[in-house]
C-alpha cells in the first residue's frame, strides 16, 4: 500500500434523502476508472448502483448501510463512504463522519437545504468535519443554485463561497464557469467523460467577474499573500487562491460551493479536483485519544507510521466469511500477523486477514497504514472499540448514539424461525448500536427497538431474506417515560425481623424534578446518621427503581433524589436493608410528587406542492401536531411541525393519498413532553388490559 499521506483523502458523501448521493458516488467511481459502466440507483437495468449492494437497497432505491470504497484521481487516493439519507439510519452517518477527515454535502438545486441536510450538518459540526457543498440536479425544473447558497448561509450558518457559476439552468443546463481559472467547462462524450475548456460566453462575463470579486474578497481573509496581491493589483494565480481557500476550509470557516448534475454527468470532475485540492489529508486533522491509565488525559495522535498503533473499529458487518470489522488506522501501521490489544476488553488479538473494501467486493492487502480505512476478518469486537499496540492504553472517544424511540413485538412462526431469528438479532444488535432487542419480563415477548418505522421494517425484512426467519410483528409501541412534577418528602423505615439477624434501615429526604438529567443523587446526610459505607447501597436502591416507574411501569427520568437523614442499627443494618429502604422511600416520595407520563415528540417536516398545503396541515393538526412554521419555496411548501410519535404510525400512506403521492415527509426525535390527560387515561387503560392478558 502506498503511504504518501499528503495524497490521501478520506471523504464522506452526506445529504438529505433523494439529493443524489449514491448517483454522485457512481459517477465518481466511473470517472476514476473503478467501474466501467454507470448503473442507476433505481436499477431499471436490474443491476442497481454499485454502492447499494444490499438487495433491499436496490429494490427501494434507498441507501440503508453506508458503503466504503476507494479510487484514484490525478495521483491522489480517495477513500469514499456513501451514507444513507433517512434519519432512521442516522447511526450510519454518525459512525462514518466519526472516521472521516472531510465531506461533500450534497444539496438539491430545487429542494435546497432540507430538514435532513440540517441534521447531517449538525453531525459534521459535532465531529468538526470540513466540507465542500455540491449543488446537484441543476438540470431539473425549478433549479435555483443562488437560492441554495443563501440557505446555506441563513439556515446552516455557513459562509458559502461559490467557486462556479452555472451556464444555463433547468433544461438549458450546459456546464459551469470556473471562477478561479475563469474558464467555461463543458462535459462532452456519451457519459460526460471529456471536459472541454472554453472562454466564458459573452452574456455571462459581467456576472462571472462580479462573482470572482466576491470569491477573492472572502479567500483573501485567509491569506496575507493574496490580500497583498489584491491591494497591489498584481495578477492573482490560481494556486494562491486555492491555498487561501484550503486554509479557510480546514478551519471550517468557509464552505466552497460547486454545481452540477450527477445524473446528467456534468460537474463531477471539477468536484473531484476540489476534493484533492481543498479537503484535508489525515495529517491536517488533529485527532486526540484518551489515556485510560492517566485519568483519561487527552493525547494528540500523530500520523507517523513508526509510532505505536491506534485504530478504531467503527462498523461491523457479518459477511459470508465471518465478522468483518471496518477500521480506521489513526497512528502507526497494522500488518498481517500482528498482535494487537482491544482496549475495552484488554484481550490480545492476532490479525489474520486484512482487506480493502469496494462496496461488497474486497481485495486482500498486507498492511494498513495511518490515515487509511480497511477491514479485518474474524475478530470479535464491538462497534466503537479501539485497537492499540501492546503496552499502550489509549482509547478513542466514543460515537454519539441516539436512544431508540419506537418498539415492536416480534414472534417467530416456528422453532426453525426462532433459531434463525435469534441469530439475526444477535448480529443486528452487534452491527447497529441504535437497534436493540430484549425479552419483556412481563409478557415474555421479544421486543425490538429502533429509530423509526422504516428502521424496524428494514430489519424485519432482512431477517426474512438473509436468515429465512419468518416472523410476525405486533403493534408498534412508543417509548413513553415517567417523571414527577413537584417536590415531595419521604421518610421510610425498612424493618424485618425473622430468626437470627434482621434487616433495618431508615432513609429520609425528598425527590424533586430536574431538567435535562435522567437521575441525580445527592447525599446531604451529616453526623453519620446513615454510615458512609451504606450510602452507595442507597443510591443503588434508588437507581433500581428507575427502570420501572410506579405509575405505569415506564422508565423514570428527570428525578433528583436528596437524602438528608436516616438511621441504622449496629447489627441489623446491611447493604440489602438500605437498598430495600431506598425502594420504599422512592415509592413513598414518588406517589406524592404528582407523577406524569412523557411521550416522544418528533420534529416532522412535510414538503408538499402548495395546492395541498391545507390538507397536509390539517392532517398534522388531527395528529395532535403543533405547526411550528411554513414557508413557500417555489412550487413547494415546507411545513415544520412537532407531532407525538404515537400519532405518526402509518402517516406516509395518509400523506400520499392526500397529495396524490406528491408530498414527502421526514421525521426525527425532538424532545419528551407531558401527554394530555385524556391520552394518559387511554395509555393507563391499555396497560391494564395488557396485564390482564398476561395474567
Amino acid at each position: 500500500m502506498k503511504t504518501n499521506i499528503q495524497k490521501l483523502r478520506n471523504i464522506g458523501i452526506s445529504a438529505h434523502i433523494d439529493s443524489g448521493k449514491t448517483t454522485l458516488t457512481e459517477r465518481i467511481l466511473f470517472y476514476t476508472d473503478r467501474i466501467h459502466a454507470i448503473h442507476d440507483v433505481k436499477g431499471k437495468d436490474g443491476v442497481g448502483a454499485t454502492m447499494d449492494s444490499m438487495e433491499l437497497e436496490r429494490e427501494r432505491g434507498i441507501t440503508i448501510a453506508s458503503a466504503a470504497t476507494y479510487c484514484e484521481w490525478k495521483g491522489h487516493e480517495i477513500n469514499i463512504i456513501d451514507t444513507p439519507g433517512h434519519v432512521d439510519f442516522t447511526i450510519e452517518v454518525e459512525r462514518s463522519l466519526r472516521v472521516l477527515d472531510g465531506a461533500i454535502l450534497v444539496l438539491c438545486a430545487v429542494g435546497g437545504v432540507q430538514s435532513q441536510s440540517i441534521t447531517v450538518d449538525q453531525q459534521m459540526k459535532r465531529y468538526r468535519v470540513p466540507c465542500i457543498a455540491f449543488i446537484n440536479k441543476c438540470d431539473r425544473s425549478g433549479a435555483n443554485p443562488s437560492r441554495v447558497i443563501d440557505q446555506l448561509r441563513d439556515k446552516l450558518g455557513h459562509r458559502p463561497v461559490a467557486l462556479q457559476l452555472p451556464i444555463g439552468l433547468e433544461a438549458d443546463y450546459q456546464g459551469v464557469i470556473d471562477l478561479v481559472e475563469m474558464r467555461a467547462l463543458y462535459f462532452d462524450g456519451a457519459n460526460g467523460e471529456t471536459v472541454r475548456s472554453e472562454p466564458i460566453p459573452e452574456n455571462l462575463q459581467a456576472e462571472a467577474a462580479r462573482r470572482r470579486e466576491e470569491l477573492l474578497d472572502t479567500a483573501s481573509l485567509y491569506s496575507d499573500e493574496l490580500m497583498e496581491a489584491l491591494l497591489e493589483e498584481r495578477a492573482v494565480t490560481a494556486d494562491l487562491v486555492y491555498a487561501a481557500l484550503r486554509r479557510g476550509v480546514l478551519t471550517r470557516a468557509i464552505t466552497p460551493v460547486l454545481m452540477g448534475s450527477a445524473y446528467k454527468n456534468k460537474g463531477v470532475q471539477p468536484l473531484l479536483d476540489m476534493v484533492t485540492r481543498l479537503l484535508p489529508c489525515p495529517a491536517d486533522v488533529e485527532v486526540t485519544a484518551l489515556d485510560t491509565e492517566n485519568e483519561e488525559r487527552p493525547v494528540l495522535l500523530t500520523s507517523n507510521l513508526e509510532d505505536p498503533l491506534v485504530a478504531l473499529a467503527f462498523k461491523l458487518e457479518d459477511g459470508q466469511y465471518g465478522q468483518l470489522t471496518y477500521i480506521r488506522v489513526y497512528q502507526g501501521a497494522l500488518a498481517k500477523g500482528d498482535t494487537i490489544i482491544n482496549v475495552r476488553t484488554g484481550r490480545k488479538v492476532k490479525v489474520g486477514r486484512l482487506v480493502r473494501m469496494h462496496a461488497n467486493q474486497m481485495e486482500e492487502i498486507e498492511r494498513i497504514t495511518a490515515g487509511y480505512i480497511g477491514a479485518l476478518f474474524g475478530i470479535d469486537c464491538a462497534s466503537g472499540d479501539t485497537f492499540v499496540s501492546p503496552g499502550l492504553s489509549l482509547s478513542m472517544t466514543a460515537m454519539h448514539v441516539p436512544e431508540p424511540v419506537i418498539s415492536l413485538a416480534i414472534a417467530p412462526r416456528d422453532h426453525k424461525a426462532e433459531i434463525n431469528m435469534s441469530k439475526a438479532l444477535n448480529r443486528f444488535t452487534k452491527e447497529d448500536p441504535t437497534f436493540r432487542a430484549f425479552v419483556s419480563d412481563e409478557t415474555g415477548e421479544t421486543i425490538i427497538s429502533g429509530m423509526g418505522e422504516l428502521h424496524l421494517e428494514v430489519y424485519v425484512e432482512r431477517m426474512k431474506r438473509e436468515y429465512s426467519a419468518e416472523v410476525s410483528t405486533g403493534q408498534p409501541r412508543v417509548a413513553y417515560r415517567e417523571t414527577i412534577t413537584r417536590r415531595a418528602e419521604f421518610n421510610y423505615t425498612h424493618k424485618k425481623q425473622t430468626g437470627g439477624s434482621g434487616q433495618y434501615g431508615r432513609i429520609a429526604g425528598y425527590v424533586e424534578p430536574v431538567e435535562g438529567e435522567e437521575f441525580v443523587f445527592d447525599n446531604k446526610v451529616v453526623g453519620g446518621s446513615i454510615p458512609t459505607q451504606f450510602i452507595p447501597a442507597c443510591e443503588k436502591g434508588f437507581r433500581k427503581c428507575l427502570t420501572k416507574g410506579p405509575l405505569l411501569e415506564f422508565p423514570v427520568t428527570g428525578v433528583r433524589v436528596v437524602i438528608d437523614d436516616g438511621a441504622s442499627h449496629s447489627v441489623d443494618s446491611s447493604d440489602m436493608a438500605f437498598q430495600a429502604a431506598a425502594r420504599g422511600a422512592f415509592l413513598e416520595g414518588y406517589r406524592k410528587a404528582e407523577p406524569v407520563i412523557l411521550e416522544p415528540i418528533m420534529k416532522v417536516v412535510v414538503e408538499t406542492p402548495t395546492e395541498f398545503q391545507g390538507g397536509a396541515m390539517g392532517s398534522l393538526n388531527q395528529r395532535r401536531g403543533m405547526i411550528v412554521g411554513t414557508q413557500d419555496e417555489g412550487v413547494m411548501c415546507v411545513i415544520e411541525a412537532e407531532v407525538p410519535l404515537a400519532e405518526m404510525f402509518g402517516y406516509s400512506t395518509v400523506l400520499r393519498s392526500l397529495t396524490q403521492g406528491k408530498a414527502q415527509f421526514t421525521m426525527e426525535f425532538a424532545t419528551y413532553r407531558q401527554v394530555p390527560k385524556s391520552v394518559a387515561e387511554e395509555i393507563a387503560r391499555q396497560a391494564a388490559e395488557a396485564k390482564k392478558k398476561v395474567a
